[in-house]
């Protein structure tokens, strides 16, 4: 996959238009368009940006591979579960709603036996979409990246990634 392609995706799996991310990035349009088509390259002082962005890194970017959604992390190389965030993201008719929550006081809730409350849009309550014990059990085991990922029938996607 080409640097192109892979901007080309990045930036339709988040719904961002060219003049979104050339607004961002304070280019034009037609630069971005030069880039999804392997016309030109960013400039090297772009790709952080380019990445932060996308959420994604710049060695995913420029590897002629794509990094992995999910990924199961030897056990040398995990970090602590306290030093982890949860990263929620919520879009929906055009609001983009991002909340990191630290690991360690979902297990400070979870150990006192409350669950978490994740309300967005008044009545939206994210936290009974999955099991809170389940989903610090698989970190633990060192599952890292997209754990859960839903797409709701009113058009609403909710995205829930360890980082």
């Amino acid at each position: 996959m080409t640097l192109g392609e892979k901007l080309n995706q990045h930036r339709k799996a988040k719904n961002y238009t060219q003049d979104y991310v050339a607004e961002v990035l304070g280019v034009t349009p037609q630069a971005v368009s030069k880039w999804e088509n392997d016309q030109s390259c960013p400039d090297i002082m772009l790709l952080p940006r380019i990445a932060d962005l996308y959420e994604t890194t710049t060695d995913e970017l420029l590897s002629r591979e794509s990094a992995p959604i999910t990924a199961v992390v030897p056990e040398e190389k995990r970090k602590s579960i306290d030093d982890m965030v949860l990263r929620i993201r919520v879009e929906d008719e055009g609001d983009r709603i991002n909340v990191n929550l630290p690991l360690a006081l979902v297990r400070i809730f979870l150990s006192s036996g409350k669950t978490p409350s994740i309300s967005i849009g008044g009545n939206n309550d994210l936290s009974s979409m999955f099991d809170w014990n389940m989903l610090i059990e698989i970190v633990e085991k060192g599952v890292i990246g997209r754990l859960v990922e839903v797409e709701c029938s009113d058009g609403a996607y909710i995205v829930v990634e360890t980082v």
